[in-house]
């Protein structure tokens, strides 16, 4: 065994690619190899704070699992191949598709762990330009997309997403999320505990609703159970309160508001009284909790994965910026405020302060016509349009760090149709569930290995940074950057070839998005790009001309690329500052306060209180675990170790009525769909609710996650019904279905 001493040590910056908190650490290696995973006490953004998650990147890097080389199947088989053998692959088997059945009948379909690689962020839409396929997809439809829909109709661009202003903040409401255990979701926000202690330390107060009392709830000031499914009702009760009450008062934002009076028209259905059967909750506790938010000077309302997973995902995701809006709460410190992030942002691109703003529905699914949002179909519209013959069926699919048959509702259909396929081209780190029904898979490239720059999490983050990571270690030899492999396939769909020279067509491209963006200063802007390459490139660019940049010298002492890789712990760029209406893109320069969309939808909530209540004896929630934000997680021994952590928790009261004791295997039927779990009492549990975590079930055949398969764990998709969406934002029901439990 070699021996390695301190002083052979180095250390190397890296942000944390496991989950939204985004770390600073400190990798220490030889060069070589990784030998130890710190949280960086100099970074700007996280100061130090690291979870356990962060330890397993040297796992991860090490995993023997770990695709490295491209795999061709051959007669059922996966072989391994060379990289031009697997694009030549490609390229046989992908061109006669398009060209015998239409861009369409390719599809996309990306997972989160691309919000981590900015090399796919960033190169995958020219790939998607070359395609010309309408029928993209990802996992945004399974967590997110209502608040996208939501905001971007409200402030006019998809990702405008207002987030607590923590550090500020002296009354916090929080539904459906647990950021003690995510450190935020659509809100970047490392330390949770230690802002939130802080928080409570300086006299404020936070509120957790939830139908689980979760490691939020557990450290919050108060809790209170609200049934799966049913926030909108709650959220509702409180909107209607505010204005019942004389506390609507949108301060500064009433002269950049539209609609207000028809948003009060439509809330007057809707008292507190009226909805407590619905939600749960006392009419009394939820004018409280109005009160409160409308009498702190510095309060916010944040929701999140829970408030996105139900039938009415996207009402919930705009009465939550209502809520916040009514009570004088949005773009104001302390309140719900939107970061300036440093690059990519369309809210500081443009003309500010109006736009286009947003459309969605531009086209339809082919079978279930569920609506097009944000450029994307509902993820759970795949396997039908692959397994429905007729025109427009999908026949390939590319998927990207995606692994939908366990990510997604009734994988089991979607493995099945996958196997239908003509051909299918994965891009992965592991031959997992999803990637085990490709016919060539490309391995992605360590983190380790690769450079980073947070495209998405800054639009999100409690305090505006900028900062980047470069590689740590060496590719191997032959390994491609991710960039590179986007652009080659690009160059294979367009007719380019394999062979392509990838520098000149990425080049071309650069100089076709300058000359568009800079006009007669093209030349000077290129010139200044000239010493970079590829993704470092494009980010130099975005950096520069960006709402800190230097402008290309026009601003001294403005953001470049070179000044943030001169710091390598980040640069700071200040707390959260009020935006409206700068921030707007919206044709009318307004916070559009009441969407015909919207208020439309309200009919659905209408008619569901005119109906009688549907109380069924026991519903299912999906949980967030520390150890495991993605299901590849639970491959990496430091993460796995432990406890048994895929059980489903279970109120006593519900275990006794249902014959059911604790540590026993239990059946979990939903119609036709079942699975067996192991049952876990715990009165943190709502009465009539079970939760199971999501990402489990490594027991399918042909995958080669070898320590993820020894606990395979249940997965709780596997219960869900694909066709059941919100038709707003066709993103899937995952929260409050009815099922039964019987033991085994």
């Amino acid at each position: 065994m070699t021996q390695h001493t301190a002083a052979d040590s180095r250390s190397a910056h890296r942000i944390c690619p496991f989950c939204e908190a985004a770390c600073g650490l400190l990798v220490e290696h030889d060069g070589t190899r990784a030998l130890r995973v710190r949280g960086d006490e100099a970074d700007v953004f996280s100061a130090g704070f690291l979870c356990p998650k962060a330890v397993a990147l040297k796992e991860l890097h090490e995993d023997a699992d770990r695709l490295r080389t491209p795999l061709i199947k051959r007669d059922g088989v996966f072989v391994e191949a060379s990289w031009d053998e697997a694009y030549a692959e490609i390229e046989r088997r992908l061109l006669p598709i398009i060209a015998r059945d239409g861009a369409d009948a390719v599809a996309t379909v990306l997972g989160n762990p691309v919000s981590h690689k900015m090399g796919l962020a960033l190169a995958f839409p020219r790939l998607a330009r070359a395609l010309g396929t309408r029928n993209m997809y990802s996992a945004s439809s399974v967590d997110q997309v209502p608040k996208m829909l939501s905001v971007g109709l409200m402030f006019g661009s998809w990702l405008s997403v207002p987030v607590p202003d923590i550090e500020r903040c002296d009354f916090l409401l929080i539904l459906g999320a647990n950021p003690m255990v995510s450190n935020g979701s659509l809100w970047t926000v490392p330390d949770y505990r230690g802002k939130a202690k802080a928080l409570r330390a300086r006299g404020g107060k936070i509120v957790v609703v939830d139908p689980r009392r979760s490691e939020t709830a557990q450290a919050a000031d108060a809790h209170h159970f609200i049934r799966p499914g049913a926030d909108v009702f709650f959220l509702l009760g409180l909107a209607h309160t505010l204005c019942d009450e004389g506390l609507a008062r949108p301060g500064r934002l009433a002269g950049h508001l539209a609609g207000l009076d028809q948003l009060r028209a439509a809330l007057l259905p809707y008292a507190p009284e009226k909805m407590a059967a619905r939600c749960g909750i006392a009419a009394a506790t939820m004018r409280e909790l109005a009160r409160s938010l409308a009498g702190t000077e510095r309060a916010a309302v944040y929701g999140r994965i829970g408030t996105c997973t139900q039938q009415y995902g996207t009402l919930c995701s705009w009465l939550i910026d209502v809520v916040n809006i009514l009570s004088g709460h949005l773009d104001s410190e302390g309140g719900a405020m939107f970061p300036r992030a440093a690059a990519f942002a369309a809210n500081t691109r443009g003309k500010p302060g109006t736009g286009r703003g947003v459309v969605s529905g531009r086209h339809h699914s082919r079978v279930s016509a569920a609506p097009e949002v944000a450029g994307e179909l509902p993820l759970t519209c795949l396997s039908e349009e692959i397994d429905t013959p007729g025109p427009g069926q999908i026949k390939a699919l590319i998927a990207i760090a995606a692994n939908p048959v366990l990510s997604a509702p009734n994988g089991a259909r979607l493995a099945a149709a996958l196997d239908g396929l003509d051909f299918m081209l994965s891009l992965d780190i592991y031959l997992n569930e999803t990637s085990r029904h490709a016919d060539v898979i490309l391995p992605g490239v360590s983190p380790l290995e690769d450079r980073h720059y947070d495209v998405s999490f800054t639009q999100f983050s409690y305090r505006n940074h900028a900062r980047y990571s470069a590689p740590v270690l060496a590719r191997p030899a032959g390994q491609p950057d991710e960039w590179d492999s986007m652009l080659r396939l690009a160059a294979i769909v367009q007719g380019h070839g394999r062979h392509a020279d990838i520098a000149a067509l990425d080049q071309a491209a650069l100089e076709q998005e300058v000359a568009k963006a800079a006009g007669a200063a093209a030349p000077q802007v290129l010139a200044a790009l000239a010493p970079l390459s590829g993704v470092e490139r494009v980010l130099d660019l975005a950096l520069r001309s960006g709402p800190y940049g230097d402008q290309f010298g026009a601003k001294p002492g403005g953001l470049t690329l070179a000044k943030i890789k001169a710091a390598p712990s980040g640069i700071d760029l200040g707390a959260l500052a009020p935006r409206i209406p700068e921030l707007l893109r919206t044709p009318s320069g307004k916070i559009e306060l009441a969407p015909a969309a919207l208020l439309a939808d309200l009919a659905r909530v209408a008619a569901d209180l005119a109906a009688p209540a549907p109380l069924a004896p026991l519903v299912i929630i999906g949980r967030r675990q520390l150890r495991s934000n993605n299901s590849w997680m639970h491959n990496l021994p430091v993460l796995a170790k432990g406890a048994f952590r895929c059980t489903a928790l279970l109120h006593p009261a519900d275990a006794q009525r249902l014959g059911l004791a604790d540590g026993a295997r239990a059946e979990i039927r939903n119609g036709a769909r079942r699975i067996e779990a192991q049952v876990e009492l715990s009165e943190e549990m709502m009465p009539g609710v079970v939760s199971l975590p999501h990402g489990w079930g490594h027991d399918l055949p042909g995958a080669k996650l070898g320590v993820a398969a020894e606990r395979p764990g249940a997965n709780l998709n596997a219960l869900l019904d694909e066709t059941l969406r919100d038709p707003l934002s066709g993103n899937a029901v995952l929260s409050g279905v009815a099922v039964q439990m019987r033991p085994l």
